[in-house]
């Protein structure tokens, strides 16, 4: 797996950069090709996804523990919760939290801009994008590897959730191309999330120092990163990613507590409980809703991208949660990568949203303004609002980083388990190279271009996964029965 996933992730990356707008809009045209015929399959397959994860939560199958009935969880609730939400989310949550609620509130896909009932919408919507559908394509995927490796003893690897369909075939060139096709995916999407993000951190040091943002000074924080996602993922999972995980969830939750301090604290409290219980009033119809009838193209813009995010994204974060899951029964994996992300997200969008929206209403305004001119500042506008905005804005961006460097070693540690062979101990030389692969992708293609191109080839991806995922949900459901007759007729 390691030579052929090279080979490819180097050539894709220079025929990028070489043919940089002529792939750019090849891509482009296929990712609006794929939202407009398969638009419809996204959306009734994250429901199916998330109605089967229900379902397996609360079955006869829902006590059947990753690794045998005897073992027992390798990490903490808090260290297992806080590596999963890391690796799943990391910086994007962050800065998105005030844009996209902002930009839908702006630029809704219905209704009158800038309204309260637009504001309502905004939250409704931006839950749905971040809430429990996605979570529950993460959640499926993760269960579905763990079962197979830990419970039937195959490697660690996407390819083998189709066991009991393709059996020892997949050994071979099937087997190979799908995880092949894993690596190049987790590659691009943690190259492209890394090399975007560090517009973010850029425009935090541009607040803070008047650092100037260009190229120059974003690859240099690219090397900074690498560095310390290198030096983490050598020291594994138990040292470097567990403990930066626990720290990024620590100073979310700090972050959280100063704005409800600082911030218009009753608004926020009230909000949250009234968009939340919109968005579980309104779950079904707005997961549901096509735009069939509006005339307008939002969808594809918004929930369809994101829908292909989530699938494209859902072999890494799927086989990190597999990895780090080992010892949880199924019931305990769903609800803690459905539910509580889902929860922290509501929290999340909810209190920096609605104080943006406070803003908007019924003070001075800016924030749209702000974030239409430049998206990366939309977060550091709002602190500017408050009391010490310089030392809470400082505070975002070292969280940012952290979040940068555990959401880069997951990614690095995922694909060395995948060109290992499904090997969990593997060669130290191996994790340094993808770790540093990564950032030498990302900073080449923030030097030479390309970025916006190969995010967009990535997603491409989202469908195969997703057909991937649908197939994925009658394989378990029968590697699930057997196991089940075979360790009852074993009791017996």
């Amino acid at each position: 797996m390691f030579f052929p996933s090279a080979f490819l992730i180097v050539l894709f990356v220079t025929l990028t950069l070489i043919y940089q707008e002529s792939i750019s809009v090849l891509f482009e045209s296929i990712q609006d090709f794929i939202a407009a015929k398969f638009g419809w399959l996204y959306v009734i397959s994250v429901n199916i996804i998330l109605i089967f994860c229900i379902y397996l939560a609360f079955s006869r199958f829902k006590n059947i523990r990753l690794g045998g009935p005897d073992c027992k969880p390798e990490f903490s609730t808090w260290a297992w919760l806080s590596m999963l939400f890391n690796a799943g989310i990391g910086l994007v949550l962050m800065f998105y939290s005030v844009a996209e609620p902002i930009l839908h509130f702006s630029n809704p896909p219905y209704g009158e801009a800038g309204t309260i009932e637009a504001a309502q919408s905004a939250l409704n919507i931006s839950y749905l994008h971040w809430g429990m559908h996605g979570w529950a394509i993460y959640a499926l995927m993760g269960l579905s590897i763990g079962f197979f490796c830990y419970n039937r003893g195959l490697p660690l690897g996407v390819r083998w959730v189709l066991y009991p369909l393709l059996g020892e075939r997949l050994r071979g060139p099937i087997g190979h191309f799908i995880d092949v096709t894993a690596v190049v995916a987790t590659m691009f999407g943690l190259a492209t999330t890394l090399g975007l993000g560090i517009q973010h951190i850029n425009s935090g040091l541009h607040y803070l120092f008047g650092i100037a943002e260009n190229t120059n000074i974003q690859v240099l924080l690219i090397a900074i990163i690498t560095v310390c996602a290198t030096v983490s993922v050598v020291s594994g999972l138990h040292k470097g990613i567990q403990i930066l995980s626990k720290i990024a969830s620590g100073m979310a939750i700090v972050l959280i507590l100063f704005m409800l301090a600082v911030g218009p604290t009753l608004f926020i409290l009230e909000s949250t409980v009234q968009s939340t219980g919109y968005y579980l009033q309104n779950l079904i119809s707005t997961a549901s809703w096509m735009e069939m009838y509006e005339g307008t193209n939002w969808m594809a813009s918004w929930t369809v991208f994101y829908w292909a995010w989530w699938f494209a994204w859902a072999p890494f974060v799927g086989l990190f949660i597999a990895r780090i899951s080992k010892g949880r029964t199924i019931q305990e994996l769903i609800v803690g990568v459905v539910l509580a992300p889902t929860v922290v997200n509501i929290g999340w969008i909810s209190i920096f949203g609605s104080t943006a929206f406070h803003i908007e209403l019924f003070g001075q305004g800016g924030i749209t303004e702000a974030v239409n001119e430049n998206i990366t500042t939309a977060l550091f506008s709002l602190l500017e609002h408050f009391p010490l905005s310089f030392f809470s804005i400082l505070f975002v961006v070292i969280a940012g980083i952290i979040f940068f460097v555990t959401s880069s070693d997951s990614g690095s540690l995922v694909i060395d388990f995948i060109t290992s062979g499904g090997r969990e101990k593997t060669d130290v030389w191996l994790r340094i190279f993808w770790a540093l692969a990564e950032g030498v992708v990302a900073a080449t293609l923030v030097f030479g271009g390309g970025l916006i191109a190969l995010q967009t080839g990535s997603l491409v991806t989202g469908l195969p996964v997703c057909v991937l995922m649908l197939v994925l949900c009658y394989s378990i459901l029968k590697a699930l029965r057997e196991y089940q007759v075979d360790s009852e007729s074993k009791v017996e």
